[in-house]
């Protein structure tokens, strides 16, 4: 099936080396339907892992979450290879890594059905880290006297999970201690073609130039009648029997899409830099800032396609297969089994953020075929969940805006983090154009970095001003756990019951790097 991209975390293989790893089961209690007079449906089982290796008494406890996908791959997240590791061993604290809702092995109901996923929406994880942290009896000793309301909490998260870190500081203000929000998606944006902005604007400008040539010839020739010509483009790529001419075009985005798994300790040889070299490496010689122009670079894009990009984007799967997205017989549409992050992410991004990463307006220098549209996307979300969505979603952007606040976010205690280079800039609080001061209560620091890069310590050891941003970080979440003080907060209960107030109910929700 055509591949998407979420907001995902750099997965971290290291091993612990002193660490004490645990696995815990946790009965969760938020099955409650939004806006349905039902009191509960119960509990269900929520996986979290955790460490108390840096551990001593008073000391903070450290709730991380991956969001949207198996939080298994992400254990090292609780280690010093990390902020959360980091924060952990300069305050003593404990380390917690929780899955989220409906992703891994963490699934209130047995499928993924329509009817069962009305139960994933952004209510829901904000109110299981506030029972999580309430009601949790840790493996570790007083583990049963270590509850949000006696001992101070800390909340972090990169990418959805810093977007939800965010979003719960709002709506369960004082609850958490201080946040830690790296690259955190805060506003809810449907045609989010600003995703290859950063991109486009810090590439190689000879592989950027080269690039928005290929993809307005591309659309000159799909949108003209010469059937002769655009079968010559498509064979060109391989891509000779995918049906669907938008099929083809946002197949291309593969390429750009590479970018987000770029890092700033890893080397020239990542995926994205042998697309450029591909294009840009001639004889030898690279291309000037101008590139080549539109005949080497399209034959030289259309090349590395077909014989080498292709096999590693599919396989041996038929290319229509792996690349279209009209037939609905296929079980990427039809599969509702449990531990499928992309159908439950599809589910928040069809109902709740949106998030197309399609092309530019316009008149506006585009990396991607106007042909890919917002309504590329909503399309795929009828076919994926149909008893939802007879008609294409109105994706409720606006109402998750105005609940937790997006871009005009002001609380205690929280710090962002985000990167110069990170294609999801443009939704975070560092976004062009979006005049939110950083302040000694609510920081905002921006690096050099990439996607979530904040997060691992080895991107600070690499680059100086991702090192400053953890430093700023660690210096700010220390005054403040310096000063907590148990404080009053709002019960479960009655924040569900608020939550029957809505005039819809919010119904469904995102990713952050596996470490490598």
């Amino acid at each position: 099936m055509f591949l998407r991209l979420s907001l995902s975390l750099l997965v971290l293989s290291q091993s612990f080396a002193n660490g004490l790893r645990t696995d815990g089961r946790f009965n969760a209690n938020s099955m409650r339907k939004p806006a349905l007079p039902i009191p509960s449906l119960g509990t269900f089982t929520q996986r979290y892992w955790h460490t108390y290796e840096f551990y001593e008494q008073g000391g903070p406890i450290v709730l991380f979450s991956p969001g949207e996908g198996n939080a298994a791959p992400f254990y090292s997240y609780l280690t010093n290879n990390t902020i959360n590791g980091q924060i952990a061993q300069q305050e003593n604290g404990a380390v917690v890594l929780l899955e989220h809702r409906f992703y891994g092995l963490s699934n209130p109901l047995p499928d993924l059905s329509v009817e069962s996923l009305r139960l994933l929406t952004v209510q829901q994880a904000i109110d299981d880290y506030e029972y999580f942290a309430k009601n949790v009896i840790l493996p570790m000793p007083n583990g049963d006297k270590l509850s949000a309301v006696t001992t101070p909490w800390i909340l972090t998260g990169g990418s959805y999970s810093g977007a939800l870190t965010s979003w719960t500081m709002v709506n369960k203000p004082g609850f958490f201690a201080a946040g830690y929000a790296s690259s955190a998606v805060v506003e809810a944006i449907l045609d989010f073609w600003q995703y290859f902005e950063p991109e486009r604007l810090t590439m190689p400008a000879n592989c950027s130039a080269d690039v928005e040539r290929v993809i307005a010839h591309i659309d000159e020739v799909f949108t003209s009648s010469n059937e002769t010509a655009i079968q010559a483009i498509k064979e060109s790529f391989g891509l000779g029997d995918v049906t669907h001419l938008d099929d083809v075009a946002g197949a291309l985005r593969n390429n750009l899409w590479d970018w987000q798994g770029l890092t700033l300790s890893g080397g020239p040889g990542a995926q994205f830099f042998k697309f450029c070299d591909a294009l840009e490496v001639k004889d030898g010689v690279s291309a000037p800032a101008a590139g080549w122009g539109l005949e080497h670079a399209l034959d030289a894009w259309s090349s590395y396609w077909k014989t080498t990009y292709l096999a590693l984007l599919c396989g041996e799967d038929d290319v229509e297969d792996c690349l279209g997205t009209y037939d609905t017989s296929q079980p990427y549409w039809t599969d509702i089994s449990i531990d499928n992050s992309e159908r439950s992410w599809s589910w928040t991004v069809c109902n709740d953020v949106g998030f197309s990463q399609n092309a530019a307006p316009v008149g506006h220098p585009t990396l991607v075929s106007r042909l890919v549209q917002p309504a590329y996307k909503l399309r795929q979300c009828q076919q994926m969940f149909p008893e939802a969505f007879p008609q294409p979603p109105n994706v409720h952007t606006g109402q998750i805006n105005s609940l937790y606040h997006g871009w005009n976010v002001s609380v205690s205690n929280l710090f962002f983090a985000n990167g110069q280079r990170d294609p999801w800039r443009y939704a975070t609080v560092s976004a062009p154009g979006v005049i939110l001061k950083s302040t000694p209560s609510q920081p905002i620091a921006v690096s050099e970095g990439f996607h979530c890069g904040d997060l691992l310590t080895r991107e600070g050891v690499a680059n100086p001003t991702v090192l400053a941003v953890q430093k700023q970080a660690l210096a700010a979440i220390k005054t403040w756990i310096a000063a907590w003080k148990p404080a009053k907060v709002r019960s479960v209960r009655d924040s569900r019951i608020r939550e029957r107030k809505l005039k819809k109910p919010v119904d469904g929700w995102f990713r952050t790097p596996v470490l490598e």
